[in-house]
């Protein structure tokens, strides 16, 4: 029968005819990441984020529309919930709409980076167990799909606000800094997830809740100021998205500054989980081949 899909052999050939010849494999110690490594790997980690794309994309019938489909879906039940309950979940005079999408697209580019980092272990244990490369690599490739998709909804928020009247404003030149934070973000997730998922296979089972449970406690489809007690709110900035998609509405429509408070505990939050992240994902690159 035939398959698009490549075989297992014809995979690591292709992946080996991009590794340095200078590999010796992974190094004990607490160093947090070796980046001369990465920049040595640099043409594998190309070759294993475009064969994520062609892989998820592939006799999709939905395909791209799924990144529209999903935000504004969602946008739909919360827009009728919120009518019917008569009170909005903002504060300022930024339509619903606008205000709702720019917190589900961010929240969704972190959530799909974080999902897909932490099977990128396992699905690639095939590739692991025969050749070197810094581990690292797998979830840091899942970041193409996800931009990819989140660049198609941008599209769609930028019409939406088009709609409403809504133009580029100064602002718009930190929408690149919050994009990036985002996929920090859920790249520091995404190692201990993935590293984990590698030693106890119950853990992908975890991932759907955790990432319910975080839409419900992220300010994604309500503003922090309008729902959340003001004792609650710098607990609340410790999920390092609260902060990201406060300052990711401000960028975009021009609206109150994010809290200066609440973005720096949102930033440390998120600084800790990272290094944390890559010393653990580090120490679990070690011997992960022996238990995947």
């Amino acid at each position: 029968m035939e398959t698009d899909k490549p075989s297992a052999a014809g995979e690591l050939h292709e992946l080996a005819a991009v590794l340095p010849m200078d590999y010796f494999g992974p190094q004990p110690g607490w160093r947090i990441v070796d980046t001369r490594e990465l920049w040595r790997y640099r043409e594998l980690g190309l070759v294993l984020a475009l064969r994520d794309f062609k892989v998820r994309y592939r006799q999709a019938v939905i395909g791209a529309l799924w990144a529209i489909i999903q935000p504004v879906s969602t946008l739909l039940v919360f827009q009728v919930l919120f009518v019917l309950l008569q009170r909005t979940p903002t504060s300022g005079d930024v339509p619903y709409a606008v205000t709702a999408l720019c917190g589900l697209i961010p929240w969704y580019l972190f959530a799909t980076l974080v999902r897909d980092a932490s099977d990128s272990l396992v699905n690639n244990r095939h590739i692991i167990t025969k050749i070197y490369f810094p581990r690292l690599l797998l979830p840091m490739s899942c970041s193409l799909v996800a931009l990819i998709d989140y660049g198609i909804s941008l599209l769609v928020l930028f019409g939406v606000m088009g709609y409403f009247g809504l133009y580029p404003a100064y602002s718009w030149f930190w929408l690149p800094v919050f994009t990036a934070i985002t996929l920090l973000a859920g790249l520091s997730l995404g190692l201990w997830l993935s590293a984990m998922n590698a030693i106890y296979r119950d853990v992908r089972y975890i991932v759907p809740f955790l990432l319910q449970l975080g839409f419900y406690l992220t300010p994604t489809f309500y503003e922090q100021d309008s729902l959340i007690p003001e004792r609650w709110r710098f607990l609340q900035a410790l999920n390092p998205m609260t902060g990201v998609i406060a300052g990711f509405r401000w960028a975009l429509t021009g609206s109150q500054p994010p809290d200066v408070a609440i973005l720096g505990i949102s930033l440390g939050s998120l600084l800790l989980v990272l290094i944390t992240g890559l010393l653990f994902f580090r120490r679990a690159e070690l011997y992960v081949t022996d238990r995947i």
